[in-house]
């Protein structure tokens, strides 16, 4: 990932430099029954805290045979363990429980940019958890409360620190532990976070979180002062690359949030008593959805000056304001605007109550009122048409198919957590007898494992371990899976490209209607797999009845992928290509049989660079293709990110009744070394870019290709919807020379015989934002500038 510096100052926050905890060495019990169990009491009957349930195998890669992928903050084999009690000062076990290896080796904390072979699942038991410093979250970490009765974690009246978790610690001369913009793999939920006695109220805030993809917090209650001279927040982020949180509520406090990130989807989020629910302090685009402001002060401030705007875009939409002063207050301007269009508002379906729905830096009222059910905007809007009509006001509303929307709104379901279900319901792929060790060949146990769970109707949960399949894994039509920290699922063998097969296959001909949950996973390749399409989706399903949460997909970059700085070092403006660089076919196919899809937080990623090498230096993987969805609809896409592949990073053809919001990518970094579509050849089956449309003189300039990766291609498609793209192109062959002139690439989004929507289009470094065939229509960036890259408040296709 690319970085960028935060733009403003950050809200005031008591902060001092972290030190990573010293880690103790313990005599151990080695045996597997010590593994699986800390002996630790138990009070709640959750499954995902039982430490029996926990098998805790091997890490590959990892040289500690006694490794504990799960930990307990109350086994006392980590510190003497957590009391919970409220009343004891529970900080340095808990952080003990997240960092300890009980044997050789460390976590990937302070000093290790990423690591890959260390995770861990860190479980808190309800409980009262009383800390006087930060919980120091390492990489590659999950910390999970009991959904059944969240714990509570208490900043004591002296507590020192910046958050009372902290994602991204600083450290000395305000160097954070990790590079914000690679800062992946990490999650936090099912907690109460209360600060409302540190400092008696005044400062202080729940979590900092800054970071990038395959990132989410969810299920948080953030509990603050209500006092009117407190300056304390629930979540404080001043950087990052992300990214997802859903199900949030932030009472009382200064700021219920204090946002800047690269990009960002946040979606059921509640702000009771906030001073102001919502601070954007920077972004390039951020997609707010299901917000409800009840009694705040105000709902959405992103009014930096006019003159010098730091907001990139924001789309609110299906929100609800109650007893709320102000809705938005923004600083878009239609004249004296810097940049252009900085500050890019777009309001869809908010109810604002009472409030003055859009007001100014001083509350001069912008829009009195916004009607629930319409559309109002600021910034650029292009109604089929290649000049723009620079807007501050009510739009036409976009066409939205019905199967997309539940109660009017875009319908969104949350993870599953199966709070509900023993841990008798579910099946553990080890316990059956996969092996999980990226070297047997787990093909016909895996089958075997998902088709007796389905037959059962128990839920399939992988334990963290890496099952490595051969062949393709035909997914019952009906089935929940679950896997433990990313367990990983390692294709190996599908090297013919001209006879492309799936390596995880949801749906078939013989059963192709059904149910199908799966959250937590992770698919990857080990070595050149050029004949793999890692993820194809046939099911038809119900809307709401299936769905793919936290789960992702890796390319290379990490360890035993074979696909790392030591194979396939950065080429450096070299159109040659090694084999054994080659990534995968597809990475994501929903086919034209598929129907109610649903994606959320998913990362799609051809690795960029070696996320197991210290200095995380760039690689070159050559991935074919990104996301393809052909399906029929519905189909949602919420919170997804698909880069680096060579032909395209989303495709949408022939699809219909398709939402995307946020839609993040990158083209890869060495093109146009070589030009687009080498080193692959178009496949006509799946209808691939041939490039036509750079026939002409410069069809093969390396100065502003047009030969590189379309961000989004979108052929013969009805029904499009789209909240919110960042389409960015960074490098040519490497070099960032580009950058200054905005010309990485010529192209970045292609429109042919379709009907789209687009809400707050950004693109960076790309001539052409969008050509659309239909209108004949080309819109240039240049007539977009925005805080960083470019930006269209609202894109229609047709009337």
């Amino acid at each position: 990932m690319f970085g960028f510096t935060a733009l403003g100052a950050l809200v005031a926050l008591t902060a001092t430099v972290c030190a990573r905890p010293t880690t103790q060495l313990q005599t151990l019990d080695t045996s597997l029954s010590a593994r699986q169990s800390g002996g630790y009491s138990q009070s709640s009957g959750y499954w995902l805290g039982q430490s029996s349930f926990h098998r805790n195998a091997p890490v590959w890669g990892n040289s500690n045979s006694n490794y504990p992928v799960f930990r307990s903050v109350t086994d006392p084999r980590f510190g003497g363990g957590a009391k919970g009690d409220g009343k004891t000062d529970d900080t340095d076990a808990i952080n003990f429980a997240i960092n300890s290896t009980l044997g050789g080796g460390e976590r990937c904390g302070v000093g290790c940019n990423s690591s890959t072979i260390s995770p861990a699942l860190v479980y808190f038991p309800a409980g009262k958890y009383l800390v006087s410093s930060p919980i120091l979250m390492d990489y590659y970490t999950q910390l999970v409360g009991d959904p059944t009765n969240p714990p509570t974690i208490i900043a004591a009246p002296g507590f020192q620190g910046m958050a009372v978790l902290d994602s991204d610690p600083y450290g000395n001369y305000g160097v954070n532990w990790f590079i914000n913009q690679n800062n992946f793999f990490r999650q936090a939920r099912n907690f109460i976070i209360d600060i409302t006695q540190w400092n008696g109220g005044a400062t202080g805030a729940g979590i900092h979180w800054q970071v990038a993809q395959a990132t989410s917090l969810q299920n948080i209650v953030f509990e603050m002062s209500t006092s009117a001279s407190t300056q304390q927040t629930g979540i404080v982020m001043d950087n990052g690359s992300g990214g997802f949180m859903g199900d949030l509520v932030f009472n009382g406090g200064k700021y219920g949030a204090f946002f800047g990130n690269q990009q960002f989807t946040s979606r059921n989020l509640t702000f009771n008593g906030c001073q102001t629910g919502i601070f954007m302090n920077w972004n390039w685009g951020w997609t707010l959805s299901g917000m409800t402001f009840n009694n705040c002060g105000t709902g959405l401030d992103m009014s930096n000056s006019p003159t010098n705007q730091t907001v990139g875009s924001v789309v609110l939409a299906d929100s609800t304001f109650t007893g709320t002063q102000y809705g938005v207050k923004s600083a878009f301007s239609k004249s004296g605007n810097v940049p252009q269009t900085g500050g890019t508002l777009v309001i869809d379906n908010v109810d604002f109550g009472s409030a003055t729905a859009v007001v100014g830096p001083t509350n001069s009222v912008i829009a009195q009122s916004i009607a629930s059910g319409t559309a109002w905007a600021s910034g650029n809007v292009y109604d089929h048409t290649g000049t723009a009509a620079v807007t501050q006001g009510g739009i036409k509303s976009p066409i939205k198919q019905a199967s997309l929307l539940s109660n009017g709104k875009i319908f969104a379901r949350s993870k599953p957590q199966y709070e509900t279900e023993p841990a008798s319901a579910f099946s553990s792929a080890l316990a059956y007898g996969c092996k999980g060790d990226a070297t047997t060949d787990d093909t016909q146990c895996v089958q075997n494992f998902l088709n007796d769970a389905a037959s059962k109707n128990l839920i399939a949960y992988f334990d963290h371990a890496v099952y490595l399949v051969s062949n393709t894994i035909v997914v019952p039509s009906t089935i929940r899976v679950v896997g433990e920290v990313w367990a990983t699922i390692l294709a190996s063998g599908f090297t013919d490209a001209n006879n492309p097969k799936p390596v995880w296959q949801i749906g078939s001909s013989s059963a192709p209607t059904g149910a199908v949950e799966i959250s937590d996973m992770l698919f990857a390749i080990k070595g050149p797999n050029p004949g793999a399409i890692m993820m194809q989706w046939e099911l038809q399903s119900d809307a709401g009845q299936s769905g793919v949460w936290d789960t992702h997909i890796r390319i290379g970059g990490s360890y035993g992928s074979n696909l790392l700085l030591a194979q396939c070092a950065a080429q450096l403006q070299n159109p040659s290509v090694d084999a054994n660089c080659l990534g995968a076919f597809l990475l994501f196919y929903a086919t034209s049989a598929s129907s109610g899809v649903y994606l959320e937080n998913t990362w799609f990623w051809t690795a960029d660079h070696d996320m197991e090498d210290p200095a995380n230096r760039q690689i070159s993987v050559y991935n074919a293709r990104g996301t393809l969805i052909r399906s029929s609809g519905p189909v949602w896409l919420w919170g997804t990110s698909s880069e680096h592949s060579v032909f395209y990073n989303y495709q949408f053809d022939g699809a219909s009744a398709v939402f995307a919001g946020f839609i993040q990518s990158e083209t890869p970094y060495f093109q146009p070394y070589p030009l687009a579509p080498a080193p692959f050849t178009p496949n006509s089956n799946y209808d691939d870019p041939t490039f036509t449309v750079c026939n002409g003189n410069n069809a093969d300039s390396l100065s502003s290709p047009c030969k590189d990766a379309w961000g989004l291609r979108v052929v013969n498609s009805q029904g499009v919807l789209i909240y919110s793209t960042g389409f960015y192109s960074f490098f040519n062959g490497y070099s960032q020379t580009c950058l200054p002139g905005e010309d990485c690439q010529e192209n970045m989004i292609h429109i042919q015989n379709s009907q789209v929507a687009m809400y707050a289009v950004t693109t960076k470094a790309s001539v052409n934002m969008i050509l659309d065939d239909n209108a004949g229509v080309t819109i240039t960036g240049a007539a977009n500038a925005d805080v960083y890259g470019d930006t269209i408040a609202v894109y229609y296709s047709s009337s």
